[in-house]
């Protein structure tokens, strides 16, 4: 197994080592990210391992934090949540605590699905989940617009979802 100190993960500010993962815990990922709701003799069974040895993968994976947790993916349309917004978000100052104030306002937001900060353009870039064009100016209202640090929304509203995938691609081994 070839091991290299040069591959980084940024994790908030503590660079810290990527995991090296072999064949069996990329056959382990990729079936996970298909169900994660299989039983340990189930995928066992699928990556070709012995439940024992599948078992210990994954609690290794998960334990190290490449497997953060497991969940059931919802379709947002018969959840009430029909409306996906993009939203760009451009602050009036630059300093850092208001970044970061700005930035925990939007966590504890439930409409806000992912939050980006970026760089070059604008200072976030928000998807957010919400039943209707009702609901996302209440929340434009309520998280954005009505924010005196934000200077700049352009928000975006998705026609219809061509694609959505939550797995990560593995390179070929």
């Amino acid at each position: 197994m070839h091991r290299s100190s040069s591959h980084l993960l940024q994790t908030g500010n503590t660079p810290m080592p990527l995991m090296e993962l072999d064949d069996l815990d990329r056959r382990i990922l990729d079936v996970l990210q298909r169900d994660a709701a299989l039983s340990n003799q189930d995928l066992a069974a699928r990556v070709h391992a012995s439940p024992p040895t599948c078992l210990r993968r994954v609690r290794r994976l998960t334990q190290a934090g490449v497997i953060q947790r497991r969940v059931a993916i919802l379709d947002p349309a018969l959840m009430g949540a029909a409306l996906t917004v993009l939203i760009e978000v451009t602050l009036d100052a630059q300093a850092a605590d208001q970044a970061d104030a700005f930035e925990a306002r939007l966590l504890a937001e439930p409409a806000i699905q992912q939050c980006y900060p970026v760089s070059s353009g604008p200072d976030f870039i928000l998807v957010a989940l919400v039943a209707d064009m009702a609901a996302y100016q209440a929340l434009a209202l309520r998280c954005l617009t009505g924010d005196p640090r934000v200077r700049n929304v352009r928000s975006f509203f998705a026609t219809r979802r061509s694609k959505f995938d939550t797995r990560i691609p593995f390179a070929a081994a």
